[in-house]
């Protein structure tokens, strides 16, 4: 049962981006629908869907009238999700806004655990959770959340959050030029850089389904990763200018982390007498220098020593 929708002056509408989702937008709205706080308004932006059987069913959520949240259609040229979501915001009349893609859903309670960390910190421009990824991975995955120095190594939020209007209309929104990827981080960097107090909080429970696919944007983006990511320096090149110890000392300690973990899964399975991957003896043969590689081979290797 949903509880009172004023609950701590929540003003609250949701934007949901669609393109060629089929059924998988019914259960976006719907997720929505049964939230135990409920947003004032579902705008429903599609960004030039081609498939016959998407439009019908996106028509048919735009004429059913016994949805609990009044529902609101655009249907636009396909120029990007970027351009989606700044043409949803925009139609948006709440001081708050959620931000979900079509092919996701959310747990009930995630406008009333986001609603109220945002609530409760005036100096937070946006607000997310945790997720839980379904479809070809099945995880739980943690974002921290953080001030601008926290987003310049590494995104830190969902792309499913609540932001602040007020913060998003200084920031100019979505960058519509991004259509390979990337955007939302760009997007909460410019979030970030509005205020030097601007905060993304993350609600530290699993509230957003997100689905995962082999062929998705966000997978196929990575093949592009340092060429988005060159954009993203250049664009917010003060940011990473004043920071830029802390920024070289956090990708440090990621690139530390992923290495360990490599290293950690070549012990065991020397131990347990597998086969090692061609990657894997090369790499014990021609260890990286300066990097910390030589230094992880010389443990690998002294294991049986």
């Amino acid at each position: 049962m949903n509880i009172n929708n004023n609950c701590f002056n929540l003003d609250v509408d949701a934007v949901i981006t669609s393109y060629n989702q089929g059924t998988m937008i019914l259960e976006a709205v719907q997720s929505l629908c049964n939230q135990t706080v409920l947003p004032k308004r579902i705008i429903i932006v599609d960004d030039g869907t081609t498939d016959t059987y998407s439009i019908e069913i996106l028509n048919a959520i735009g004429n059913d009238s016994e949805l609990s949240v009044p529902v609101k259609m655009v249907f636009q040229e396909n120029k990007g999700v970027s351009a989606a979501r700044n043409t949803g915001i925009n139609q948006a009349q709440s001081s708050l806004v959620l931000i979900l893609d079509g092919d996701d859903k959310l747990e009930a309670k995630f406008i009333e655990n986001v609603g109220r960390l945002l609530y409760d910190n005036p100096q937070m421009v946006i607000a997310s959770s945790w997720m839980r990824t379904f479809g070809v991975l099945d995880a739980i995955i943690r974002p921290t959340g953080g001030n601008i120095v926290s987003f310049l190594s590494h995104n830190c939020c969902p792309a499913t959050h609540i932001l602040r209007r007020k913060f998003y209309e200084q920031c100019g929104g979505y960058d519509e030029s991004m259509r390979s990827g990337f955007e939302d981080w760009d997007f909460f960097l410019s979030m970030l850089e509005t205020t030097p107090e601007a905060l993304a909080g993350i609600v530290e429970k699993p509230l957003i389904n997100y689905r995962t696919a082999s062929a998705s944007t966000n997978i196929k983006s990575m093949n592009k990763r340092l060429e988005l990511m060159r954009y993203i320096i250049e664009k917010h090149n003060n940011s990473y200018r004043d920071n830029i110890t802390n920024v070289l000392l956090d990708i440090e300690a990621i690139s530390n982390s992923r290495l360990f973990g490599w290293e950690n899964e070549i012990i065991r399975s020397i131990k347990n007498n597998q086969e090692l991957s061609d990657s894997a003896n090369d790499f014990i043969k021609n260890p990286s220098y300066g990097d910390g590689g030589m230094a992880s081979a010389v443990r690998i290797v002294s294991i049986n020593k």
